[in-house]
């Protein structure tokens, strides 16, 4: 990226409704002291160690009675049924974040094609759903999440800075009747990754993760309104200068899991003032609980298992599982 642009764009041409008020950080960074982690997480268990000629493990997504996660360079999405691993789809296009919709359908955010697709339960289908925006190939779709009216809102990313000549960095909407909508765009956001939606389906959640000097690296969160525009931006808590999160999960009770830190630095300007681990967040930006993983990088987390009270964790070359006390927003 170039030099940050602080001065906003248009609201109406990002798609971000006139009422959003100024941007108000109700966080800085994370405070790890007086934590209550017992409350929300219990202990980490390895469930698979991943071996390939590549490993970045990522996307992990619950649905039809069992786990189903990527490793990105290898191409293949992989499934974890309570016994064992196998692999459920290969040439996957270097697929990233993974969600299941209300009917068990797989959709997939396929960064190597630049598209998103939806895996038929039934058939096994693969069907695109969305390639381009304004006449412009996407930039690769990372991760997504529904609204209860059945809208898709990705993030997608690394785009150009110039949208005259391709698309920028930016989240979309993708209506159940097919049409899609840039809801937020560069320069107002960053580095758009990880999403959520809030239980009540008013509010959507979105992990800034730019690895460059004074760039985002927070979560944000907007109200969705009736027409699916999103407003009244808010920081939520601020990761700066340690590595963002990079994907999230949200509980019944509307608390961020977030998968954030590092172990190590990585030749990014990016500081191990964040620790590696699950943070547990309130809806208000109080850090609530962290668990630490073992292995570098952390990338996602689902809910799922029994009652939705596990946490599935990609980590590296690592599958792990946490379990949680409070169950994880349903599917619907």
């Amino acid at each position: 990226m170039g030099q940050l642009v602080t001065r906003r764009q248009a609201l109406k041409t990002i798609g971000v409704v006139a009422t959003v008020s100024a941007i108000t950080k109700t966080s800085s960074g994370a405070d790890y002291q007086n934590l209550d982690t017992e409350s929300y997480l219990g202990d980490v268990q390895i469930l698979a160690t991943i071996e390939d000629s590549k490993v970045f493990t990522e996307g992990p997504a619950w649905g039809n009675g069992a786990l189903y996660f990527t490793n990105v360079p290898a191409e293949k999405i992989l499934k974890w049924d309570g016994n064992g691993l196998s692999v459920y789809r290969e040439k996957s296009n270097k697929a990233n974040g993974l969600h299941f919709d209300a009917k068990g359908n797989l959709w997939a955010c396929e960064g190597g094609a630049g598209r998103v697709t939806m895996t038929h339960r039934r058939t096994g289908e693969i069907s695109v759903l969305v390639d381009s925006y304004n006449s412009f190939p996407l930039a690769a779709p990372n991760d997504l999440c529904f609204d209860y009216r059945g809208r898709c809102f990705f993030s997608s990313r690394p785009g150009t800075e110039d949208p005259s000549q391709g698309n920028v960095n930016a989240v979309y909407r993708l209506d159940p009747d097919g049409k899609l909508d840039q809801v937020l765009a560069w320069p107002d956001i960053h580095m758009p990754n990880g999403l959520v939606t809030s239980p009540d389906g008013k509010a959507l959640y979105l992990i800034e993760a730019h690895p460059d000097v004074d760039h985002h690296r927070d979560i944000r969160s907007y109200k969705i309104e009736a027409d699916g525009s999103l407003s009244h931006e808010k920081v939520l808590i601020d990761f700066y200068p340690g590595r963002s999160g990079d994907g999230m999960a949200i509980d019944v009770r509307g608390n961020l899991y977030v998968a954030a830190g590092l172990h190590a630095t990585r030749n990014t300007s990016e500081t191990l003032d964040t620790k590696p681990g699950i943070h547990v967040i309130s809806p208000q930006g109080k850090l609530l609980a962290f668990r630490e993983t073992p292995e570098d990088t952390i990338t996602n987390c689902t809910f799922g298992g029994r009652n939705r009270k596990t946490l599935f964790v990609t980590c590296g070359s690592k599958l792990v599982a946490i379990p949680t006390t409070i169950a994880g927003k349903p599917v619907r």
